[in-house]
């Protein structure tokens, strides 16, 4: 097929600017709208949380909405134009990633009542396990948030010349006085609205490029005859970027760090009306995570049926992988002045929903793990003015991040995935020790973690100072024949030989490239968060055992989870059961007066004898 798009490079248009300042006009509003409505919010609890009265579909949206960044709605088509349609393997690590949260993680989460996460942490094991959590955490975010924002601003720069300040400061502006003003109830409802941009603009290019190659079945019969169509690919090579237990074990693990462990999710979790919403909202969300991915990969091989036989980044048009889908916008809608701002639109929701989760989740941790327990006496009122506050700091430092990842070249994309693999996934490890492993101590927990994060970090600098070549990751092929003329950048017939070599960074034949640099250091970046995690498990489980265990007895009910397990196994009537499943699901603030706790509560005596009077019920 001939190539796509003119020479000259193409700009965004007044009208796809005003379609842009449409979005971010709407989201505010939003945003403003529902935060303040009713009067705002009167306590942290409210800010935080939504008051924990909120229903299953926004939150299943939102939940869908937040690691969907702009750097998924542009890396996505990239990665299925280059390694094929069994990108759509990663719906089902994600399916199984709902599942298994869903049973395992927010149980426990829920009906301890946590606004943050890391409580969970002190409560199973000491402050310094929390503390420890917290920081990590915090650090993770500020630096993947930032690398966020100005990623797509980056991308978008070098294709269209769209303004790089104008576009972060617009976006990190927005996002962070809507978050500031309107708290989780803000957060959650912008985020609907922009999954419906999000998907509105996948599903406008895939309709428009299907046209153009001449509808769907010849746009299949070109990506079948180019090995496009590939979700038969069950290599056990670990090298192997894409592959079906690539996907499986990797992907599960990953997903699974992120919507089972992280503050950013489990505080959506905890803001549904019962633990039944929450599970539904999981599964709500994850037919969102299917549409925006399936819609994505999609993009992805059409885009390689419009390019297959004058490939933009052979030819020299583009720079970086990460830049095809902003081209094929500008080429396939160069006569239809404002489409290209709805795909602007699309790629900034992606960018907005994630900050203001991160924003907002980062200053819910701030208060509940290092305000809170230093200063317990504060009132609603002044509760609510450091959230804001601290929401305020912290959108400010994200959008410093952003500036400052200018200085990182062309390596952002590669660096937010670097980021939230290596510290996600020990952390995933010391959650799972401390709600199934009742033996696993203090000493075991930060063992592991310190274990998990220096071989996660070992393989992530291995394979950023010596990538692995475009072969063993398994990049297809590409031409560049059916150009006129190739660029400067890429001319004669060393066009992909030079891609393939950029891909590949060194040599195998260089003799200062060490013996794992093609074996260790090249396994795909989706088993990074899954080393983190099996090496957390292990080293904290062994530690543990030669420290001395901690007693089964010596832990409070509800922090395993099969003390869970037993209670909703048990067979009490049926107006019983409600009333204790009740007050299990409840918020602090909706407990009974004597049964209510500070939020830092550690169950006593008393809550010991609930869970002993269900089991003696299911007798």
């Amino acid at each position: 097929m001939a190539a796509v798009g003119a020479e000259t490079r193409a700009t965004f248009g007044a009208w796809d600017y005003g379609v842009f300042a449409f979005m971010l006009l709407v989201s505010t509003g939003i945003g403003l709208w529902v935060g303040l409505a009713r009067g705002g919010q009167r306590s942290a609890e409210d800010f935080f949380t939504g008051g924990r009265r909120l229903a299953a579909l926004p939150v299943g949206l939102s939940l869908a909405a937040s690691f969907m960044s702009a750097v998924q709605v542009l890396g996505v088509p990239a990665e299925a134009y280059r390694y094929g349609l069994k990108f759509l393997w990663m719906c089902l690590g994600q399916l199984l990633n709902s599942l298994l949260t869903a049973a395992f993680y927010l149980p426990v989460f829920y009906r301890l009542g946590l606004t943050s996460t890391y409580q969970y942490l002190e409560l199973r094991f000491s402050r310094v396990v929390r503390l420890c959590g917290t920081l990590q955490y915090l650090v993770a975010t500020v630096l993947y948030t930032g690398i966020v924002i100005y990623a797509p601003a980056l991308i978008l720069n070098q294709v269209t010349g769209l303004d790089i300040w104008a576009s972060l400061l617009s976006t990190g502006v927005i996002c962070t006085f809507y978050t500031t003003v309107g708290g989780m109830k803000a957060v959650i409802w912008t985020d609907v609205f922009q999954v419906v941009v999000m998907l509105a603009g996948f599903w406008v290019v895939l309709a428009r490029g299907t046209m153009i190659v001449g509808g769907p079945r010849q746009v299949l019969e070109l990506a079948r005859n180019h090995s496009r169509i590939n979700l038969m690919d069950f290599d056990l090579d670990p090298r192997s970027r894409y592959t079906f237990w690539t996907f499986m074990v990797g992907g599960t693990l990953v997903w699974l760090s992120m919507y089972g462990v992280n503050q950013a999710q489990v505080q959506r979790y905890v803001a549904c009306r019962t633990e039944k919403q929450a599970k539904l909202a999981l599964l709500i969300n994850q037919l969102g995570l299917f549409l925006i991915v399936s819609s994505a990969a999609g993009c992805g091989i059409v885009m390689f049926t419009l390019y297959m036989d004058c490939d933009p980044l052979l030819k020299g048009r583009i720079s970086a992988p990460d830049q095809y889908m902003p081209l094929l916008v500008l080429d396939i809608f160069e006569d239809l002045p404002g489409v290209p701002g709805l795909f602007l639109a699309c790629a900034y929701s992606g960018t907005l929903s994630t900050a203001s989760t991160s924003i907002n989740a980062m200053a819910a941790v701030t208060v509940e793990d290092l305000i809170k327990p230093r200063l317990p006496n504060l009132s609603p009122r002044r509760l609510i003015i450091i959230s804001k506050g601290l929401s305020l700091i912290y959108g400010s430092a994200c959008l410093t991040v952003a500036a400052l990842s200018s200085l990182l070249g062309g390596g952002v994309l590669q660096g937010s995935f670097t980021v939230m693999g290596v510290l996600s996934g020990p952390l995933l490890g010391a959650f799972t020790l401390g709600m199934f492993l009742p033996a696993c101590n203090t000493w075991g927990v930060l063992s592991g973690i310190a274990a998990g994060l220096a071989i996660s970090l070992w393989v992530a600098v291995g394979a950023t100072l010596y990538p692995p070549s475009a072969q063993s990751m398994g990049v297809l092929p590409s031409s560049a024949t059916g150009c006129e003329e190739l660029s400067a950048n890429a001319s004669g017939l060393l066009g992909p030989l030079l891609a393939i070599n950029a891909s590949s960074g060194a040599s195998r034949m260089d003799p200062g490239r060490p013996t794992l640099a093609d074996s260790f250091y090249a396994i795909s970046y989706l088993y990074y968060g899954a080393l983190g995690t099996l090496s957390t498990i292990l080293c904290g489980a062994l530690v543990s055992f030669l420290t001395g265990p901690t007693k089964r007895s010596s832990l409070s009910p509800g922090l395993l989870w099969c003390d869970l397990k037993q209670q909703t196994a048990s067979v009490t009537p049926k107006e019983e059961a409600a009333t204790l499943d009740d007050s299990l699901i409840k918020g602090v603030e909706e407990l009974p007066p004597r049964a209510k706790r500070p939020p830092d509560f550690l169950p006593t005596d008393d809550d010991r004898l609930l869970f002993v009077r269900q089991k003696e019920v299911g007798k």
